[in-house]
């Protein structure tokens, strides 16, 4: 206790904080005001960002370590559509985050490809089936006929008792039943890796659900040996009473295994092969309770490493309000968009630019930019309501108005060369410039944030606040003036271009240099 009043304590505390980034250090009442050199602080932010370059922002939180990422994850058969994307670019920007904190990430895509839903299939399969057609277009006609099975069961209780005999013969391995399922996964592959292309995300692992088929008696038999196990009902279950949480089914009547007990044992495997500090799940809140359950089931099991566990979970994709369903066949394809949106990136560098070089290229990162950022600037929370028309506007708080803030800043730069000399640059003192570098220093603040929540909507909407402080500084301020203070209004555009091109290569975006 020092007995003294807050005034004189802040008047002594003002009286003895020195330090050239601040031009005054005030006592007002019991406060400290802290006035910052706006000129010191401009040189000191626009050198270490030049002279970190795309390092900049870069921590090292975490040593080298492991963390997977389980995201995408789509169910083979089945088509990619708008509502996978969630998964898919949530999870490749927070992997981006991850590495730039300085974690290994190991990007993992746990395939939908085992289940009940493939004995439906083969079932459809063989009754209306058309190899020929499906060779042609594979995933249309798989969700043709699984969207057909499902109608028909309707009034038909019988298929699903075939659909049951055929998942039975694919678990017991029969020679047809596994070669059709092969055929739909290999397929699927296919048309998949076509849409991760497009978006530039790539996986270490795609082992998905059938790779633990012959893993999973040996967790049963670790729940077993720990006395974890629980009869009801004729199923095997783990309690979890202390958690306040239901029981975890680990096995049904039938002996057949579950989502659980799979989960449970590709993460025992995980940890084995990867040596994980963290393992993340980026699936969609309504999972929450099953993660709840799997990662308590861990911990019941003696597994410390299970407190490193964390399910990253997302809202919907809405249409009209309603989560899509591939069931009854109302989904969005994720390619048709992709497509309809390069298209009109396409349109408007014809309106806009028709000599442009690389129109192509410039068209597919702007089109695919356009999407990612439109889901990314959401916090993942959220559900996010499709619309093709505010995914593709190319004005206001979108992807596209980044990029060509970005294409601007660089096109000031090729008319003038930027002097490679960093210790030459001078601070810059108009309020314009200030807002910038500003937002500059709060970039690996930004970074760290996102990183600890999971949140990449933190980088989106940091990029639109300092895109919107750069075209107001572009707007008032003669950057190519010759006026003694060329050289240091292009250091900051040459800083700003570095921070939004690392920005969008964080959130899977593309910054292209013409526009």
């Amino acid at each position: 206790m020092k007995r003294k009043s807050p005034q004189v304590i802040a008047k002594s505390l003002s009286d003895k904080i020195k330090n050239p980034l601040f031009e005054n250090v005030v006592a007002d009442g019991p406060y400290v005001n802290v006035f910052l050199n706006k000129e010191v602080v401009s040189v000191n932010t626009i050198k270490t960002i030049l002279q970190a370059g795309d390092n900049y922002g870069t921590q090292k939180i975490g040593n080298g370590k492991n963390i997977v990422i389980d995201f995408s994850s789509p169910n083979i058969a089945k088509p990619f559509s708008m509502g996978h994307l969630r998964s898919t670019v949530i999870g490749n920007a927070i992997a981006n985050l991850v590495e730039k904190c300085g974690y290994n990430a190991v990007k993992i895509n746990h395939l939908g490809d085992w289940g009940t839903q493939f004995g439906k299939l083969i079932a459809a399969y063989k009754l209306w089936g058309d190899e020929k057609r499906i060779k042609q277009k594979t995933i249309t006609e798989l969700l043709n006929l699984y969207v057909q099975f499902h109608k028909e069961a309707e009034h038909n209780t019988s298929l699903e008792e075939d659909a049951r005999l055929w998942f039975r013969k694919l678990e017991d391995g029969d020679e047809e039943a596994h070669s059709l399922w092969q055929w739909f996964r290999d397929e699927s592959l296919q048309e998949f890796s076509k849409i991760y292309e497009l978006l530039d995300v790539h996986f270490d692992s795609y082992q998905g659900e059938a790779f633990y088929n012959d893993k999973m008696e040996g967790t049963v038999n670790k729940l077993k040996e720990n006395q974890l196990l629980s009869i009801s009902e004729g199923a095997e279950v783990v309690t979890l009473e202390e958690y306040a949480y239901p029981p975890c089914l680990i096995t049904k009547s039938d002996g057949a295994t579950l989502y659980a007990t799979r989960d449970l044992t590709a993460a025992i495997y995980r940890k084995e092969e990867y040596h994980f500090e963290k393992a993340l799940y980026v699936v969609g809140h309504e999972q929450s309770l099953h993660f709840k359950q799997v990662f308590s089931v861990l911990e019941k099991m003696g597994y410390e490493w299970a407190k490193g566990m964390e399910h990253i979970p997302f809202g919907f994709i809405l249409k009209e309000g309603k989560k899509m369903s591939t069931r009854k066949g109302k989904i969005v394809l994720l390619e048709e968009v992709i497509i309809d949106a390069i298209a009109l990136a396409k349109e408007n560098i014809e309106n806009k630019n028709p000599h442009l070089e690389n129109k192509e290229d410039v068209a597919n990162m702007v089109g695919i930019g356009a999407i990612i950022f439109h889901d990314l600037k959401n916090e993942r929370q959220n559900n996010v309501e499709f619309s093709l028309e505010d995914m593709l506007r190319f004005e206001g708080t979108t992807g596209p108005y980044v990029q060509y803030t970005h294409a601007r800043a660089c096109s000031i730069l090729k008319k003038r060369n930027i002097e490679e000399n960093v210790e030459e640059v001078k601070g810059l003192d108009d309020p314009y410039s200030w807002h910038v570098v500003k937002s500059l220093m709060e970039f690996p603040t930004i970074i760290e944030k996102s990183y600890y929540q999971s949140e990449p909507s933190y980088i989106a909407k940091y990029l639109i606040d300092l895109c919107q402080d750069f075209n107001k500084y572009y707007s008032h301020v003669k950057i190519l003036n010759d006026d003694g203070q060329q050289q240091n209004r292009l250091s900051l555009v040459k800083s700003v271009t570095i921070v939004i091109k690392e920005g969008l290569r964080l959130l899977g975006l593309k910054a292209p240099e013409k526009m």
